[in-house]
Formats: structure tokens, sequence, C-alpha cells
């Protein structure tokens, strides 16, 4: 699409809009949001940009295939669920790390792992789909 406004607007939206998404990311972890949520807002933000640059600008600005990012995604998904099953657990169950670095305490877990998972394949399906239907050719009847 051709619009001066569109493409000005999208170039100083889209750093935005993905700090957003990971802001919900990382805001949801322990609250309302998550992988899912931040995973649809960093998909609307290439979203954004294809319909304003185009496929080939935002798979250059993407860096990376959207089934790639599938393809981790559901290897995160897997990693997290296998992790509880080390210490005999059943498989999807919260495992919690608190680790003290300096006088910060960090909490990594296996759910953290999981909506990493979530957040990498919404993000690659949504942007997926959104490439397939602009590099579809239209057919006339």
């Amino acid at each position: 699409m051709k619009s001066l406004i569109l493409n000005t607007a999208t170039r100083l939206m889209i750093g935005v809009l993905v700090l957003f998404s990971l802001f919900l990311f990382f805001r949801g972890h322990d609250e309302p949001g998550g992988g899912f949520i931040g995973g649809l807002v960093g998909a609307g933000a290439f979203t954004l940009y294809a319909i304003a640059f185009g496929t080939e600008a935002t798979r250059k600005v993407l860096k990376i295939h959207p089934i790639t990012l599938i393809a981790y995604g559901l290897v995160a998904l897997v990693i997290s669920g296998l992790i509880p099953m080390f210490v005999g657990e059943p498989f999807l169950t919260g495992k919690w790390l608190f680790l003290e670095i300096g006088n910060t305490e960090w909490k990594l877990s296996s759910p953290l792992i999981f909506d990493i998972g979530v957040y990498l394949c919404v993000v690659g399906f949504i942007v997926a789909v959104i490439f397939a239907l602009e590099e579809e050719p239209l057919i006339n009847t």
C-alpha cells in the first residue's frame, strides 16, 4: 500500500508495538496476559509493517522465517513439559528455580519457557498466514 501517512506511522510504531508485546509477555507471566496476548501484539506489529511495506521488506525486518519461529516455539513447549519429568513429576507440571544474583532474586520457571513457546508460535503462525495471503496471486473469475 502506498501511503506516506501509513509508512511514516508504521516506522514510528513498529518498535513501540514490539516493546509493548514484550511488556505484555513479561507482565503476563504471573498475571493476565502472557505469551498469547504478547504474541498477538507482536504479530500485529509485523502485520502492520507488511501492509505498509510489503512482505519482502517484512521478511528482512523479521530476519527469521515464520515457520522457523513456530518450530522454535514448539521445541520450547516440549522442553517446558519435559523438565518436570526429570524429577519424577507429570508432564507440564510447573517447576520454579529461584536465583539470587546480587541483591536481585531471579525466578526461572518451566511456565516461562512454556510462555516463550506460545509467544513464538503465535507470532510465527499469524505472520506466516499474513505472508501467504499477501503473496497469493489473485484469481480472476
